[in-house]
């Protein structure tokens, strides 16, 4: 049966700190578990991994995406033995998100400059959302959409100041962080 016939809604869940700093887990390994998470009984199903740096795509019978990221969240830390926080998108918020340019005046693509998302919790306050964007430079640029950050870096990613531990202080909460040419992809491939 399709999906649509399951009634199922496609989800994709951006994972935190897979096969990075020692946290090496095989593709494989990792859409088998996301195939055993139950979610208000059913499984999760038509699991499907791109590319190996904790991005999953699949169907859920729940609406919930608090439940789904929980009992994902769950059940990977179970089995893996450390937490793995995960940030969960509709596929139709996806390609919403995979489509914005929030920075008026630059070209998307310009030599020098890489766009990334933040996956975020929650959407941050309007007190969080100013501080972050407050802190945009000449080389760093943040916008923040809903519970997404978009961060314009017209430097290498590694030279930024922001790189590391500091991005998580500026923004005060876990976040995972992927280029956008990794969320167009994602899009255009299973957002169709």
């Amino acid at each position: 049966m399709s999906r649509r016939e399951h009634g199922d809604e496609r989800y994709v869940a951006f994972l935190k700190g897979i096969n990075v700093g020692g946290h090496t887990v095989k593709m494989d390994r990792l859409r088998g578990l996301f195939a055993e998470v139950k979610v208000d009984a059913p499984r999760l199903e038509s699991v499907e991994s791109y590319i190996a740096s904790g991005n999953i795509i699949f169907s859920s019978a729940s609406t919930d995406i608090r439940r789904i990221e929980a009992a994902v969240a769950s059940h990977l830390e179970a089995a893996l033995g450390y937490a793995v926080p995960t940030f969960v998108r509709s596929l139709v918020s996806l390609a919403r998100i995979a489509s914005t340019w929030p920075f008026p005046g630059t070209e998307a693509g310009s030599d020098g400059q890489s766009l990334y998302i933040a996956f975020l919790p929650d959407a941050p306050n309007a007190a969080d959302r100013e501080r972050i964007e407050a802190a945009s430079t000449a080389t760093d640029s943040f916008k923040v959409d809903r519970s997404e950050l978009y961060w314009l870096c017209r430097t290498r990613f590694s030279e930024s100041p922001f790189f590391g531990p500091a991005f998580e202080k500026l923004l005060g909460t876990a976040a995972t962080v992927r280029n956008s040419n990794t969320v167009r992809k994602i899009a255009g491939r299973f957002c169709t």
